[in-house]
């Protein structure tokens, strides 16, 4: 179980603000949503729904707004969401996977391949960049669940594939079909993780530079703050000098 870089430049996250808190919220929730729909509404016999509940618990959702969403999947006809992934390129080259779950597939590939035209990149085909990508689940904790000898242990023992340890916390890596399994058992050693998601690993990173950088950021948060976007995975890879600079502009 030998560490890994976390790839902390990967997966963009933007600040906690109201209003983007509000819209993460509404994510969260028709997560939460599609998955009690597609399967029973009880966590303890659907993996997925479990799931959903885990990671919105994580971001403080409020315990009404989980009931309602999932009351929603039992008593709304019009909560039908597809699932749709888009794969293309950002500036610089970069492999970029975006996520969504959408009631119009035509107004979402709309405005994703608008929002790549407009910040120099191409929507591709699907699987045109997912193969650079692993399917993976992550658990996060915070430094305080225990020392790296503590959450490895426990890690091991609950089927995971790996382990980082830093002064930030612990990252566990598990396969992404496993992910439900694993977080239970963590949960059980460890108490509740800071996070638990499936996400798009990139196999290698792209360096970009900072003509490059500023561009490929706003079509991150362009695509980040669309309604029907759940996640945005990228395998960009930028200097912290060059972060520094765009977070100051």
């Amino acid at each position: 179980m030998a560490g890994h870089s976390k790839f902390k430049n990967i997966m963009h996250r933007k600040g906690a603000q109201d209003a983007k808190r509000s819209k993460l919220f509404s994510k969260l929730s028709r997560e939460i949503t599609v998955a009690a729909k597609m399967g029973t509404p009880d966590p303890d016999m659907n993996p997925r729904l479990r799931l959903a509940i885990q990671a919105a618990k994580a971001q403080s959702v409020p315990k009404d707004n989980i009931e309602r969403a999932i009351k929603k999947a039992a008593g709304d006809e019009d909560a039908n969401y597809d699932e749709v992934r888009y794969e293309g390129y950002g500036p610089g080259g970069v492999a970029v996977l975006v996520e969504a779950l959408t009631d119009n597939r035509n107004r979402t590939a709309g405005v994703i391949r608008a929002a790549f035209s407009k910040h120099g990149g191409a929507l591709g085909e699907t699987g045109s960049v997912s193969f650079m990508f692993d399917r993976v689940g992550e658990i996060e904790y915070k430094p305080g669940a225990g020392d790296a000898d503590t959450v490895m242990e426990a890690a091991i023992e609950a089927g995971a594939q790996d382990v980082e340890s830093d002064e930030d916390g612990h990252l566990i890596t598990c396969a992404f079909e496993d992910v439900a399994e694993v977080s239970a058992a963590l949960t059980e050693r460890l108490g509740d993780p800071a996070s638990v998601s499936i996400v798009w690993r990139p196999q290698n990173t792209t360096p970009v530079d900072e003509d490059k950088a500023g561009t490929l950021m706003k079509l991150i948060d362009v695509l980040e703050d669309d309604d029907d976007v759940q996640n945005v995975f990228a395998n960009y890879e930028i200097s912290d000098e060059v972060m520094e600079k765009l977070a100051a502009a």
